[in-house]
């Protein structure tokens, strides 16, 4: 982790990153504003439009966080600035997708629907076009509350090995098995 934590961090224009005494950073950007506390044996020093990240020692443990606050800190910049987003597609029959509002509703082949509330911070559309599968896509700043939301959709549904069938992200590769016709 130690070589992902001596990368410089670019800050580009229009984001300004502000550390307070007690090592909380705050990122602020056209899209919105994230912050993260920062461990105080790691110290953080903004040098004109470049950030660095630097450790007090070589133990095993201030390595490994040396280079996850530089990740985090990363990613709360492309976040501020450009935004994250995934895509999900929904493969299987009878299987539908609705957004109205921050409420998913999801037909995923159950007795019920399932009606999933999603935080404010983020922001999720569905399309459904005909002759292609349903697409859940959310958008936001935070790219750790988007991947655990996406990871609690998909939990949902998980993709079966035989059919392909249940939710999983766009261009993501599923590994198919062979049924019972191969045993001949």
């Amino acid at each position: 982790m130690s070589r992902i934590g001596n990368k410089l961090i670019t800050i580009p224009a229009g984001v300004t990153i502000s550390v307070s005494d007690d090592n909380l950073v705050s990122v602020k950007g056209p899209k919105g504003t994230l912050t993260q506390a920062v461990d105080t044996d790691i110290a953080i020093e903004i040098e004109g439009n470049e950030l660095k990240v630097k450790r007090p020692s070589e133990q095993k443990r201030h390595k490994a966080l040396h280079g996850l606050y530089r990740s985090l800190i990363n990613n709360m910049v492309i976040g501020v600035e450009a935004g994250y987003k995934k895509e999900m597609e929904i493969i299987g029959v009878g299987y539908k997708a609705s957004a109205v509002g921050n409420v998913l509703e999801l037909q995923l082949g159950y007795s019920h629907n399932i009606f999933m509330s999603i935080p404010d911070e983020l922001k999720i559309t569905t399309t459904s076009e005909k002759g292609q599968n349903p697409k859940v896509i959310l958008e936001g700043i935070d790219k750790e509350l988007i991947g655990s939301v996406a990871a609690k959709i998909k939990s949902l549904r998980k993709v079966e090995p035989y059919k392909g069938k249940g939710i999983r992200f766009v261009g993501e590769i599923v590994r198919r098995k062979a049924g019972k016709s191969a045993k001949k």
